[in-house]
């Protein structure tokens, strides 16, 4: 613009003291040079640097500038690809590595439980990646009214495409705050299909919970499903869970003497506690048999509860064959109406042998 007035001053007649022109001399009128949109402000300063230290790599860098495409009024070349690429690489890296510098710091910090732990971890590392997005548009110098057209149609397309990941995001870090569900923590979840998943958290994403079950199988249930759909908490404020194990026994069996190896069955297990102590109820009078249940508690849930209730019913068998107690199996007894159809089917069963001796 400097130039462009100083050719101006230049071309008009100064004219006598008086300060009139001469009429006949032409002013020239300056020409309006056309200025291209750099949308990589930042490769330029970079050439620009490098090629003032070394003149061969500035030549590459000329030779790689000149391969550009014209789009409307900004210029891409090859050169602002390659800056980017290296200022996006720079800038990753860095965030990536100072993210895992904050995560074994946390680690260390033992004031804090595993679940306010998780949930800076989780903020530290948006507002990481967040500063390190800035940083690399403000070392790109990229003009962003330059995509002020696209700016409106791209944005309502993240919004849509990216509505469940933020409303993960969200549900993740309402979980951890208000320490409904944490790590180690053994849960029962329903979905809206009636099937139920039982296992332990593992750990919690951004996106998804990872649930391990007992044989070992992930599940990753993403974060907003433990919101809007019913969760059984085994360890929410106490790890005690009750295992109810049903034994039946037969009508002509002593009840009192089996509801004593009930109990010392029970007990014989190490994983069941002896606080509160196990206890036998009778439930019912069944068809087949006096049906009784045995509860006791456990302070591990995430070990298993049917390797429990086996071990139970293993020492209970050895038991009962010890003691006589008989365990019953289904009984019925079956009435025949008498009437001639049924007689002739009897007297028609007796002649069978009959007829093979005489034949």
């Amino acid at each position: 613009m400097m130039s462009l007035l100083a050719a101006a001053a230049d071309a008009v007649p100064t004219g006598d003291a008086s300060g009139s022109a001469d009429p006949g001399v032409v002013v020239p009128l300056p020409t309006a040079t056309p200025i291209l949109d750099e949308p990589v402000a930042g490769a330029e300063g970079l050439k620009n640097a490098v090629a003032a230290k070394s003149g061969t790599i500035g030549q590459l860098i000329d030779t790689l500038d000149g391969l550009a495409v014209q789009i409307g009024s900004m210029r891409v070349s090859a050169w602002d690809m390659v800056v980017v690429m290296l200022v996006l690489a720079l800038v990753f890296t860095a965030a990536w590595g100072i993210s895992k510098v904050a995560h074994r710091l946390l680690t260390r910090a033992t004031r804090l439980d595993m679940t306010q732990r998780l949930l800076i971890d989780k903020m530290l590392s948006l507002l990481i990646w967040g500063i390190a997005i800035l940083v690399g548009i403000d070392m790109l110098g990229i003009d962003l009214t330059a995509l002020t057209v696209f700016s409106g149609a791209f944005g309502l397309a993240i919004g849509f495409g990216l509505q469940k990941t933020f409303g993960n995001l969200f549900a993740g870090i309402i979980l951890l705050m208000d320490r409904s569900i944490k790590p180690g923590d053994v849960i029962a979840i329903t979905d809206q299909g009636g099937n139920s998943t039982f296992g332990q958290i593992r750990r919690i994403g951004i996106r998804a919970v990872s649930l391990t079950t007992r044989d070992q199988k992930e599940y990753l249930i993403p974060n907003e499903n433990l919101m809007i759909n019913q969760v059984e908490n085994w360890s929410y404020s106490s790890k005690n869970v009750r295992v109810q194990v049903p034994v039946g026994i037969s009508y002509n069996s002593d009840i009192v003497k089996a509801e004593e190896l009930m109990l010392k069955a029970a007990r014989s297990v190490k994983r069941v506690l002896d606080a509160p102590p196990p206890t036998a109820w009778l439930d019912a009078y069944g068809d087949s048999s006096v049906n009784f249940i045995i509860h006791c508690w456990i302070t591990d849930p995430e070990e298993g509860i049917g390797n429990v209730r086996s071990q139970v019913l293993k020492s209970l068998w050895h038991m009962f064959h010890e003691e006589g107690i008989e365990i019953p199996f289904p009984q019925r007894d079956i009435n025949l109406r008498d009437n001639e159809a049924f007689r002739e089917l009897l007297e028609a069963m007796r002649g069978k042998p009959d007829d093979k001796g005489s034949a």
